[in-house]
C-alpha cells in the first residue's frame, strides 16, 4: 500500500517474469532455421576468413622469394590497388542498381511500363560505370600527395586495363542480378562476396606463376590475369604486351555475352512464376 492508498489494479505493474533459457533458446532455433533455408548465410560465415587467408598467404610466398621486387617496381601496388577497385566498383555499382529496385519492390512497376529486360541491363550498367568513376578518379588523383605517384603517367596501357576491368565489372554484376533475380534477396550478399572469391586467381599484388600449377589454368581463364600481368609489365619497364591484352578481350567478350543471355533468362524464369512481384528473403 502506498502513502496515497492502495494502487488500483489497472496501475500495478506486471509480475516480473524470470529469465527463460527455453525463450533464449527458442529465438537461437529460429536463427538456425533461417540458416537452414539459405545457403548464401551458412557460405558467408566461411567466406571471409578463408578468402583472407588465401590472398595474404600467397602475397607472403611471393615475396619471401621475392625480397627485392617491389624496390623495382614502385607504383606497381598503389596501380593494383586502383585498378582492382575499378572491378570491384563497378561490379557492385551494376548489382546495387539492381538490388535497390528489388528493395523498393519496385520491379513490377517497371515491368509493367513499356521497359525492356535489355533496356533495364543497359541502364543498371550505365549507373554501374558511373558510381565506378565518381569512386575512383579522386582516389587515383590523391595517390600524387600523399604518395608521389601520378598513375596516369602510365599512359594508354592503363586506359586499356580500365576499361576491361570496366567491362569485366559489367558481367559480373548482371550475373550477379540474375542470381538475386532468380534466388531471392537471400542471395544478395554474392553482390559483394563474388569478386572476393576470384580474388586469390586475379593475382593483383603477385604473379600468376605464384599459384600452384594447378590453379595457374583457372587464373588464366579470367580477364583479371591478362589485365594485371600486362600492369605489372608496363611498369616494370618490360613494354606493353599485345597478347595479354588480346586474352582480356577476348574472355571479356565470351563472358558478357553468356552473362547477358543468362541474365534474360533468369528474367524469364522470373516472370514464369511471378518473382517479380514477390520479391524478398
Amino acid at each position: 500500500m502506498s502513502a496515497r492508498g492502495p494502487v488500483p489494479d489497472d496501475f500495478a505493474l506486471p509480475p516480473v517474469e524470470r529469465f527463460s533459457w527455453r525463450r533464449v533458446g527458442a529465438l537461437a532455433l529460429r536463427h538456425i532455421f533461417v540458416f537452414r533455408r539459405s545457403w548464401p548465410r551458412v557460405i558467408d560465415l566461411l567466406y571471409w576468413p578463408v578468402m583472407n587467408l588465401l590472398v595474404w598467404g600467397f602475397i607472403t610466398n611471393f615475396f619471401v622469394a621475392h625480397s627485392s621486387w617491389i624496390v623495382q617496381a614502385a607504383g606497381v601496388f598503389i596501380t593494383g590497388v586502383l585498378l582492382w577497385d575499378v572491378l570491384f566498383r563497378t561490379n557492385l555499382g551494376v548489382g546495387l542498381s539492381f538490388l535497390e529496385e528489388m528493395w523498393a519492390r519496385n520491379l513490377g512497376q517497371l515491368f509493367v511500363s513499356p521497359l525492356r529486360p535489355t533496356e533495364m541491363m543497359a541502364g543498371i550498367v550505365l549507373v554501374g560505370s558511373a558510381r565506378a568513376l565518381i569512386a575512383i578518379v579522386p582516389a587515383a588523383i590523391l595517390a600524387l600527395p600523399f604518395f608521389g605517384f601520378w598513375v596516369f603517367s602510365v599512359g594508354l596501357p592503363l586506359y586499356a586495363f580500365f576499361v576491361n576491368l570496366l567491362v569485366m565489372g559489367w558481367w559480373v554484376g548482371l550475373f550477379v542480378s540474375a542470381v538475386v533475380l532468380r534466388f531471392g534477396l537471400g542471395a544478395e550478399n554474392i553482390c559483394w562476396a563474388v569478386l572476393f572469391l576470384i580474388a586469390p586467381i586475379a593475382c593483383v599484388y603477385y604473379p600468376v606463376a605464384t599459384l600452384p600449377a594447378w590453379l595457374q589454368g583457372v587464373a588464366w581463364a579470367l580477364p583479371t590475369g591478362y589485365v594485371f600481368e600486362g600492369m605489372r609489365s608496363v611498369l616494370l619497364g618490360e613494354g606493353f604486351r599485345v597478347g595479354l591484352m588480346a586474352g582480356a578481350v577476348l574472355l571479356n567478350a565470351v563472358y558478357g555475352v553468356l552473362s547477358a543471355l543468362f541474365f534474360l533468362k533468369m528474367f524469364d524464369v522470373a516472370r514464369v512464376r511471378g518473382l517479380l512481384l514477390r520479391q524478398g528473403e
